[in-house]
């Protein structure tokens, strides 16, 4: 249960305050749209981006051994930092 526990929040901590979240806030104010619809619209598109994830991540997995995508992850995480406080 931990590593489902650890995948949630690592998940969920990413996605607070990201571009997704400020779109779907901003769908939300509009009073045309019903609530219930912009999230189940919302709530589709992220899991269905997160099936994308988990199909691409599983057949990676077969191929490259998870050590090494670990290690491009994190090296591309710190390239989009290091991008980001350079251009800002």
């Amino acid at each position: 249960m931990k590593p489902y526990v650890a995948v949630f929040l690592s998940v969920f901590l990413a996605e607070l305050g990201d571009k997704t979240q400020l779109a779907t806030l901003f769908f939300a104010t509009d009073a045309a749209l019903s609530r219930w619809g912009v999230l189940a619209a919302a709530g589709g598109a992220l899991v269905l981006s997160t099936g994308l994830a988990v199909t691409a991540g599983s057949m990676l997995g077969g191929w490259v051994d998870g050590r090494h995508l670990k290690v491009v992850a994190a090296l591309g995480f710190l390239a989009i930092g290091l991008w980001i406080l350079v251009r800002g």
